[in-house]
């Protein structure tokens, strides 16, 4: 399984040959929880400030522009301190 991958201010022209605008949103208040994923998910941030931190791993922080791919079969906690909004693919 590879990390967390997070790209830091991608440019418009990347997003858009991704079709991110065309993803879903997903939004989220402020909270901490635990979260498995059982797919891929690419996703790019709109809004938020987030620390993820994966199942004996060290913290990555993320947030408003980041487009960030999160493995499948990774465990972690979210740790939102800012509330999210994003749009997402599962690949």
């Amino acid at each position: 399984m590879q990390g967390i991958r997070v790209e830091k201010n991608p440019t418009r022209q990347r997003l858009e040959q991704l079709g991110v605008f065309e993803w879903g949103i997903w939004s989220k208040e402020i909270s901490v929880f635990p979260w498995t994923y059982d797919c891929d998910e690419t996703c790019y941030f709109l809004a938020g400030d987030v620390v993820v931190t994966p199942e004996g791993g060290e913290p990555l922080a993320m947030g408003e522009g980041d487009l960030v791919t999160f493995p499948a079969g990774l465990s972690c906690t979210w740790d939102i301190r800012r509330a999210v909004r994003k749009h997402y693919r599962f690949d």
